[in-house]
Parts: structure tokens; C-alpha cells; sequence
């Protein structure tokens, strides 16, 4: 499994590197150029987001007619020519534009959807599981590395040109080592197609993960122009800040998503990471002093990297196996959009009001989130029979959507088995294989 995934985690995980690495100082960075504004800074920060939420499910469709692979080298493409113009931009309205091609290149839910096709069934929750760790460990990577390059390297437009740099070298990456998906036939019924929206934890999904980005972006938008604007920082010292954060990040990191994934505590680990966040805009609306404020950001890291790693594998739990491409891309660009909302509303009210209100505001959302999340269900365990087709009938395949505890069934032909996901307290192997032979 690893062998397979490890290419596309690499690829995602530069990507994400790429998104994040700007952002601990592209708001001060923005907020010096003529005619900017809060406002103008927060969809400078976000604007990426609103386009890749508009093209994430087109990307997907478009990698379900010519493929994966094809898809992601035309997504890295847009995202090097996005990162090139925000790197040679000199004024605010350039530099949007810039980040706005970034966001079109919209291949978050395609690679995440290689990455369920290339692994079997029961290694998927793992290997959900090690992508969004390889994303958080960007993440943390990119607090450090974003105000250090930009310190000591030639600024903001340095950081933009080696993303376009990584994007180019992801292309390379994927065409050299990324195997083709196999080939997977879809024998869903009919009245399964539409009832995508009707699955309310599908929904709270998306819901919180539009809650996590948005937060998130706001976060990243306040941290540069606090400490430097009201505390007096130089950019330069920034990475006192974002290193401890990586730090206890990675920390909670680890055993969060160990939790989650070996003992199907799902709800806990999110409820601790909302309990988290909120705490940390409590200190932060409270803060009159630069250590308190460094206090919240801390905290605020551990709860988004509490949650970060398994929304992708929680999400993708919810998803029958015609659903998952599109499922992936809705939730994605929920999040997105909670990044575009984060950044635009969060300026917009920095115009207008203080940190402090904005702050409480968040907490009891954070209160509502959590009620949400306490309401929804934790996704059942299944297992999995592999049945060779020249094992089975093929006129007896449909029966199995009538067999009381079977779940979902399709037909992968690159193998060239039959793959039945069951309930074992309804059913069993034994009597899949006896249904069909």
C-alpha cells in the first residue's frame, strides 16, 4: 500500500506546502501594498479558496472522462501559473488575480480519489489517514519555513516562485511514479444515485469542515497583523511563533489520529478539537499582551491538528464507492469555501469591530459545532470479501443488492474480483460466495 500511495502523498503534500507556506506572512505582506485594506487582504488570503471550491467537482467529472492522472497534470499546471503571476505581482489587484488561477487548479478531491482507487478497501481508512497526516505535517512544516524563506530569501515573491518550482516538480513526480487506477465498474441501483444530500452526517461533514478552514484562515490572517501591527514584532520573529505551534501541533497530531482511526473514536477527537479552538479564541479575545495572544494561537494549532488529519477518512466513510469522487468534492469545496468565508467576512469585520467580539462570536459557534457534532453517527465497521469473477455466476451479481447485510458491492476488472462490503452480524462470506457461484 505504501509503495502506492506514497507518490501521491508526496504530491499533496507539496501542493498543500505550496497553499500554506505563504500564509503566516502574505497579510502583512498584502496589507503593505498601495490601496489595501482588511478587507482586501482577507480575499487575498481566501480568494483561492472561492475558485477551488467552483472547480473541484468539474475537476473530478472531468477526471472521471479522461482520467486521473491527465486531470492532476492540467490542475499542477493552472496552480505553477497562478504562483508565477502572485510572484511577480506589485500591486494588491495582481496578486488576487494571481491567487485566484492558484485556486483553479482545483485537484484536492482527484488525488484523493487516485488514492482510493489504487488501495484496497481495508487499507483505505489508512491511507486517508496517512494523507491527512502528510497534509498536516506540511502544514507545520510551512509555519516554519514560510517566515524564514520570506526573512532571509527575497520576501513573499521568493515563497511564490518555489511553489512554482514544487507544482513543476509534482507533474514530474506523478508521470514517473503514480501506477494508472485500475478500472472499477460501478453497480450501484439506480435509486442510490440522488441521495448524496439526504445522508445528514455526509452533511455535517462538510459542515465542519467549512468550521475548521475557515477558522483557520482567519487565524493566519490576524497572527501577522496582531503581532507586528499591536505588539510591535518584526516578520522576521515570527517563527517564535509558528515553531512552538508546529511543534505541539505534531504532537497532537500523532495520538489524535491513532485514536480515531484504531479505535473508531471519531466524535471524541473532534469534539476535543472544537473544545481546543474554542479556548484558544477565548484567550485570544481576552488577550492584552503579546504572550497571551501566542498562548491562543498554540492552543488554536493543537485543535486544528487534532481534526485536520482524519476529516478526509472520516468523510470518504460516509461515501458509497460511486459516491466517493463526488462526496470528496463537494466536502472539499465546503472547506474551501470555509476558507473564502474565513478570510473575506474575517477582514470585512476587522474593518468594522474588534478582535475581541469577533472572537466570542466564533466561541459560540464553536458551542453549536459541537452540539452538531455530538448528533451525528460514527461510521460502522464492515468487512470485505475479494471473489475472483471466474468464481461467480455473472447473471446472479444483481441478487446481492437483495441479501440482508450487504452493504455495497462492485466489480473491479484490473484484479478482476468482485469486492462485497457486509455487516458480519448479518451475513458472512460463506453465504456471499454461495449466493453467487
Amino acid at each position: 500500500m505504501f509503495k502506492k500511495i506514497l507518490p501521491l502523498n508526496l504530491i499533496i503534500s507539496m501542493r498543500m506546502f505550496g497553499l500554506f507556506i505563504v500564509l503566516p506572512v502574505l497579510s502583512i505582506y498584502a496589507l503593505n501594498m498601495p490601496n489595501s485594506s482588511h478587507t482586501m487582504v482577507g480575499i487575498i488570503i481566501g480568494g483561492y479558496a472561492i475558485t477551488q471550491m467552483l472547480f473541484q467537482v468539474p475537476f473530478g467529472t472531468i477526471s472521471d472522462k479522461i482520467g486521473r492522472k491527465k486531470t492532476i497534470v492540467i490542475g499542477l499546471i493552472i496552480f505553477a501559473i497562478g504562483s508565477l503571476i502572485a510572484g511577480l505581482a506589485t500591486d494588491v489587484y495582481t496578486l488576487l488575480i494571481g491567487r485566484l488561477i492558484q485556486g483553479a487548479g482545483a485537484i484536492g478531491s482527484v488525488i484523493t480519489a487516485t488514492i482510493s482507487d489504487v488501495v484496497h478497501e481495508e487499507e483505505r481508512g489508512k491511507a486517508m489517514a496517512i494523507m491527512g497526516g502528510s497534509i498536516g505535517m506540511a502544514f507545520a512544516l510551512s509555519m516554519v519555513a514560510g517566515p524564514t524563506i520570506a526573512a532571509h530569501f527575497g520576501g513573499v515573491p521568493t515563497l511564490f516562485f518555489f511553489v512554482t518550482f514544487l507544482a513543476l516538480l509534482s507533474i514530474f513526480i506523478l508521470i514517473k511514479y503514480v501506477p494508472n487506477p485500475p478500472v472499477i465498474k460501478h453497480t450501484y441501483l439506480e435509486s442510490d444515485k440522488f441521495k448524496l444530500f439526504e445522508n445528514r452526517d455526509l452533511m455535517k461533514m462538510n459542515i465542519t469542515n467549512m468550521l475548521v478552514k475557515g477558522f483557520m484562515t482567519f487565524a493566519f490572517m490576524i497572527i501577522p497583523i496582531v503581532l507586528v501591527k499591536t505588539y510591535g514584532w518584526e516578520k522576521a520573529e515570527l517563527y517564535k511563533i509558528y515553531l512552538p505551534s508546529m511543534i505541539v501541533g505534531i504532537l497532537a497530531m500523532g495520538p489524535a489520529a491513532m485514536i480515531a482511526e484504531k479505535k473508531g473514536k471519531y466524535k471524541l477527537i473532534l469534539l476535543l478539537g472544537v473544545f481546543f479552538l474554542s479556548i484558544a479564541y477565548l484567550l485570544i479575545g481576552m488577550s492584552h499582551t503579546s504572550m497571551l495572544f501566542s498562548a491562543g494561537i498554540i492552543v488554536f494549532f493543537i485543535g486544528f491538528n487534532m481534526q485536520e488529519p482524519i476529516l478526509q477518512s472520516l468523510a470518504s466513510k460516509y461515501a458509497k464507492v460511486h459516491q466517493r469522487g463526488k462526496v470528496l468534492g463537494i466536502f472539499n469545496s465546503f472547506g474551501y469555501f470555509g476558507t473564502f468565508i474565513g478570510g473575506f467576512v474575517g477582514g470585512m469585520l476587522l474593518d468594522f469591530t474588534t478582535l475581541s467580539v469577533i472572537s466570542y462570536g466564533i466561541i459560540i459557534l464553536c458551542i453549536a459545532w459541537a452540539v452538531m457534532i455530538i448528533s451525528m453517527n460514527n461510521p460502522a465497521k464492515t468487512k470485505i470479501a475479494y471473489i475472483h469473477l471466474d468464481d461467480t455466476d455473472h447473471t446472479k451479481h444483481q441478487e446481492l443488492h437483495e441479501l440482508e447485510g450487504c452493504k455495497e458491492w462492485y466489480i473491479n476488472d484490473t484484479e478482476h474480483v468482485v469486492i462485497v462490503k457486509y455487516d458480519e452480524t448479518k451475513t458472512n462470506e460463506d453465504a456471499i460466495r454461495a449466493l453467487i457461484k
